[in-house]
């Protein structure tokens, strides 16, 4: 029986966590949602760090019975519906990723350097 726990290693590649999450979802989750209810699950989510920043760094405070939440948790939520996302949709997010930085770079070379506004 194949081995179904995600990459114990201290480090994990982009690569592996498409792997890592995949082997999940085909052994615990059953199946993909539908890339819509993926959609409203990474609102979901990215609402919930909203929240948590909003109060740990912005002008608004907790409730007093409410739980704070865990910042590092809910950006891990983030990105496992990133990543099933770009499963689904036959994404490899490492080369993905490399192009957008390369993009990045030649766009905005000297644009962030130039900007008073960040000095």
């Amino acid at each position: 029986m194949k081995d179904s726990s995600p990459t114990t290693s201290e480090s994990l590649t982009l690569s592996q966590a498409q792997k890592d999450v995949d082997q999940w979802i085909q052994t615990i989750g059953v199946r993909y949602f539908h890339e819509l209810t993926n959609l409203a699950q990474l609102m979901e989510e990215v609402g919930e760090v909203a929240r948590i920043l909003s109060r740990s760094h912005g002008e608004q405070s907790r409730k007093p019975e409410e739980d704070t939440g865990e910042l590092s948790d809910e950006l891990a939520d983030v990105l496992f519906v990133v990543i099933c996302l770009a499963n689904q949709s036959g994404i490899d997010l490492t080369d993905a990723l490399k192009k957008n930085l390369a993009k990045k770079t030649d766009r905005d070379r000297d644009r962030h350097r130039n900007n008073s506004k960040l000095h």
